[in-house]
Parts: C-alpha cells; structure tokens; sequence
C-alpha cells in the first residue's frame, strides 16, 4: 500500500497520508502517542522518540520543537482554547500544564509516586479499589469553563474532575464492568450538550455521563475503543486497537475473527455509520495496527496515532513500514 491511499465507504471517503508530517532530519519517533491543535491549527505531536513535543502547520511543515524533554512514559496532550498544553506522563502519574513553549504552568501529581489502588504495576486487572489521583494517567478534556476532567488510567479506575487552577473537585469511578466502572479509562471527549464521554477500552464500549459524573448511558459492541473524538456534524469517530496487538498477557479476543486495529464512525447512538481497517494491517496509510489516539482539527481532518513499537514492533511482530501518524481529509 503506498503513502496516500483513498479508503472509506460512499458517505465517509478519505484519502490517508502516512507521511503527512515533514520531520526535521534525523529525528526519528517510535510511538506517537497523541496530537492536538493550537488556535492558529497548529499540529502538537506527541511522541516517545528523540524530541518527544514537535509541532507542525496543517500542511504537515515543521514549526519546532521543544527538543528533549522530561517524561517517564508520554501518553496523551491536550490544548485548550487559551492554548495552554495539558501532557499526561502515565508511568510518571502526573499531568503538567505548560504554556506554548513549553514553560510549566503547574504540575499535578508526583513524579514516581502513585495513588494507591492496591496494585503496584500497569495491569489495570490487579487494580483492587480506586483511588484519587494519579496511578498511570491517560488522558485528559478541558470544558468551557476551563476546568478539566483527567481519565486515570492503567492503574486506577477513575475520572478526576478539576477546576482551571489544578484544584481537584471531584472523581467518580470503581474498577468493573457495570455502568460506571471502568477497566482501563483511555480517553474522553466532551460532546456539544456538554456530557462527557470516555472510551472504557477493556470493556468494549463508550461511556457517557454528566458534568457530574452521573452515569446517562453506554454504547457497546466496540472492539477496545482507544479514542474518540467528535466530527464537524456531531458523528463519533472512535479508534478502536481490536485484538490483533496490544493485548495483556493472557487476555483473548473473543472470538477466531475478532477485528484488529480500525477506525468506526457512529452516530450518537452507536449506529455504525463506516468502518475502515479491522483485518490484518498492512504497511503503509488507511489500515492500523496500534490505534491510540484521534483528534479531528477544525476543518474535519482526522489525525490519527499509533503504538506500533510498543505493541509489537519491538519484537517484530507490525508490518514493516507501520505509520505512527496518519493525516485523514475528507473527500467529498
């Protein structure tokens, strides 16, 4: 498959660019954990490579960089319409606010130093209780009122709701599979009505709740949803890692023909609406093999990140030539 690909159905077509970001020479990422934009649309990248912050215009050019920063393990960026950057380091447990070049403007948590949820590792199946911030972080949404709700994580089993200051204000959450708990809270989104929603990726589905944290609904069938975020007419595009990488040790998929990595567009009620990837990736653009996070800036394209190394790459295990960053357009 080359570098440009057109995949989709007849109301969703896009043309996928692997190699739509222009790195400067010789810096090299083996996972891209996330992205986000700045008002002016510019494209944060957030990555486990030689300079783990990069950013670039929506024609994938490069604009700079932070060079090399700080982080145990990145795992997931956010930046509010002040552009203020949110980082999530997972195994430093914490969450730094940054201004846009870089500067802090508070850290939460304590770097090393975990809740304690009666585990002591990633494997979010030895969590015994939940607890408040943080143990492995994920991901974090800012709402219009500036405060921010963080998704907590690979070791917890909560959200943490907190005011623009970094004040925390609430949580809610237990480890489970009943509405309201969580096994392994990756990502979340605020819809347009204000709701928030988390993909529960261990357990197959979306999460829908109120400011509060009131449980209002679930949309299931979904195949590990890593990620979700919402397009310009309210559909859910949901990156999903499926069950052909990334699994925990031990773990099955749930039946010969579960989907590999793919990428679902829905309504609001979970009527799929498109569906692209899902069988064995192959190399290059418009299939996955590690899908962790989406984000769609404000002219609908969809970016999309991978963990092919830390998913198999390291063993040999990902087609070769794997993209970490795919750009998706629309076309009409």
């Amino acid at each position: 498959m080359s570098s440009t690909t057109i995949v989709g159905n007849d109301d969703f077509r896009f043309e996928a660019d692997g190699n739509w970001a222009k790195r400067p020479e010789g810096v090299n990422w083996l996972d891209v954990v996330a992205v986000h934009f700045t008002s002016e649309n510019n494209i944060y990248v957030f990555n486990r490579g030689d300079r783990e912050l990069i950013y670039f215009d929506s024609e994938g050019n490069h604009v700079g960089d932070w060079g090399e920063t700080n982080f145990v393990r990145p795992h997931g960026i956010t930046i509010s319409l002040e552009d203020e950057i949110f980082l999530t380091d997972d195994f430093g447990h914490t969450v730094t606010k940054y201004d846009l070049n870089g500067n802090i403007l508070f850290i939460l948590g304590e770097r090393g130093t975990h809740s304690d949820t009666g585990t002591t590792n990633v494997d979010y199946r030895n969590i015994k209780y939940s607890a408040g911030p943080f143990n492995y972080p994920t991901n974090l949404v800012v709402a219009e009122d500036r405060s921010f709700y963080v998704s907590d994580g690979y070791g917890n089993a909560r959200i943490h709701h907190f005011n623009a200051d970094g004040v925390h204000l609430r949580s809610w959450g237990d480890p489970g599979d009943k509405p309201g708990q969580f096994a392994v809270p990756h990502d979340l989104r605020i819809s347009s009505s204000g709701d928030i929603w988390v993909a529960d990726r261990e357990n197959d589905r979306l999460q829908i709740f109120s400011p509060e944290g009131d449980f209002i609904r679930q949309i299931e069938g979904l195949a590990r949803p890593a990620s979700l975020d919402f397009g310009p007419d309210g559909e859910v595009y949901v990156f999903e890692l499926g069950y052909r990488a990334g699994m925990f040790p031990g773990n099955k998929p749930p039946c010969d023909d579960a989907p590999g990595g793919r990428l679902s567009v829905l309504t609001q009620d979970g009527e799929v609406l498109c569906q692209i990837g899902g069988g064995d990736a192959t190399s290059g653009a418009g299939d996955f093999y590690a899908p962790h996070n989406i984000r769609i800036d404000r002219n609908g394209d969809l970016y999309l990140t991978e963990v092919v190394w830390a998913a198999g790459g390291c063993k040999g295990l990902s087609p070769e030539d794997s993209p970490a960053l795919q750009k998706l357009v629309r076309v009409k």
